[in-house]
């Protein structure tokens, strides 16, 4: 039987993080939480902590001492889950933009031979729901900005839906991942793509959130856009230093 660990980034999310948490351990297929809550001041990590009471074995958090960054959220939870032996590690947002319910089809990609299965909006089609046409177009633009830059075959290269298998976790420098934001979702791919490990992506539908903030903001954007220009000239210099 394998362990899964779905990992979660919260900030402010009291409205959501309890149903969330509920609806993950009702799935047929067993996955354990870990919530890594950036001392969010609306009562977040209270709401876990009384959860944890009910699911102790189960439900884990990691409390940091402010905002750091999306990136390092998730690098933090990686080596958690690389030191509690984790089979497959989940990345999935709280505020239910990303279907629970869809975690069992990355599980079952996973469990067929791929390496990192991404939940993709644009796989078939353009699946997104309560997105104003600004923000679909930039989202989808900005993916295929990033297949050109980089040579990736990936639909969804920003998608934040995602399950790894723990050997493509375990081979990844992560003091090498320079980008914090949600630019942090663009190089990981980018790295698992230069090591060559098996990608697939799963078509799911993306539905903004309902209850709660968003956290993008034109920083963040421009992160991201800027960004992979810098990591894809890193990259080219590095390949170009080990052939010299």
């Amino acid at each position: 039987m394998t362990k899964n660990l779905v990992i979660i980034p919260t900030y402010n999310e009291k409205e959501n993080v309890e149903k969330m948490v509920r609806k993950v351990f009702s799935l047929e297929t067993e996955f354990h939480l870990l919530i890594i809550d950036d001392n969010s001041p609306d009562g977040t990590a209270d709401i876990v902590k009384r959860l944890q009471a009910e699911f102790p074995d189960k439900l884990h958090m990691v409390q940091r001492k402010g905002k750091l960054g999306l990136g390092t959220a998730y690098i933090t939870g990686f080596r958690w889950a690389i030191d509690h032996s984790y089979d497959f590690i989940f990345e999935m947002d709280c505020d239910f933009s990303h279907d629970p319910n869809d975690l069992e089809k990355l599980y079952a990609a996973a469990m067929n031979g791929a390496d990192l299965a991404i939940g993709s909006r644009y796989i078939s089609g353009i699946n997104v729901i309560n997105w104003p046409l600004g923000r679909v177009l930039m989202s989808y633009f900005a993916s295929v900005y990033v297949r050109l830059v980089t040579g990736m075959k990936v639909m969804d290269t920003t998608a934040g839906f995602k399950c790894y298998r723990r050997i493509v976790l375990e081979s990844i420098p992560f003091e090498q991942i320079r980008l914090k934001g949600y630019g942090f979702q663009i190089e990981m791919k980018f790295t698992v793509f230069k090591m060559g490990f098996n990608i697939v992506e799963v078509p799911i539908i993306f539905t903004d959130r309902r209850e709660g903030t968003s956290k993008m903001s034109g920083g963040i954007f421009n992160e991201a856009l800027w960004g992979v220009m810098k990591m894809k000239l890193r990259s080219f210099f590095k390949s170009y230093n080990k052939a010299r």
